[in-house]
């Protein structure tokens, strides 16, 4: 079972089986786990992912591992070349990678890649902007931030639904967006890391 809304007003479905037994955010592992052993894997709360939010699917990216939102970025160095002193927190310093720097690069040739494929004829607002550069080409021009869509570079996608969404949001195809700065009792994350230790089993 996962912890979503049955119904307009229900967020715990009636006795017995269909009783989800949280009408808010429940512990977790309060479900049983999926058959890979993950628990809370839909439900619950909503997850952020590092997406920037785009209305296009993934369709029109790369098939593998589409990703919205790379900025890349290289470690801050002193006039002689060495790591440049951490900040207050202890945190390595990092920059954006500069265009001649990533001039022979085969993989990108821009560090701020989040509006990648924007600004094609498909996605702009006015057929007139097709004949600008695309250096003057600004996520306002194809989504018009407060007139025409609430769309900007800092809306990130989050997915899976919460205690208060319907059925429909537990697929993970469902994409939403709001706003990184902004937050939600119903949206959540989840920490995940590459596996370490021995080889995976043959």
């Amino acid at each position: 079972m996962d912890n979503f809304k049955r119904g307009t007003g229900d967020y715990m479905g009636v006795a017995g089986n269909l009783n989800d037994g949280a009408d808010i955010p429940a512990p977790a592992g309060s479900y049983f786990p999926n058959d890979y052993g993950l628990y809370n894997m839909a439900g619950n709360v909503s997850e952020w992912v590092l997406d920037v939010y785009r209305p296009l699917n993934s369709y029109y990216v790369n098939g593998l591992r589409p990703f919205r939102g790379n900025v890349f970025m290289t470690p801050v160095t002193d006039e002689e070349g060495f790591l440049a002193e951490k900040d207050s927190l202890g945190h390595m310093k990092y920059r954006p990678v500069a265009p001649e720097e990533a001039m022979n690069r085969k993989n990108y040739r821009t560090a701020d890649v989040i509006n990648y494929l924007d600004g094609d004829y498909e996605s702009l607002i006015n057929e007139e902007d097709w004949t600008k550069t695309p250096d003057s080409l600004s996520t306002d021009l194809m989504y018009q931030y407060g007139v025409t869509s609430l769309i900007t570079d800092r809306a990130r996608v989050y997915k899976g639904a919460s205690w208060k969404d319907p059925a429909f949001y537990l697929s993970p195809s469902s994409r939403r967006f709001l706003d990184e700065s902004e937050a939600s009792d119903a949206i959540g994350f989840r920490c995940a890391m590459t596996r370490v230790g021995g080889e995976y089993p043959r």
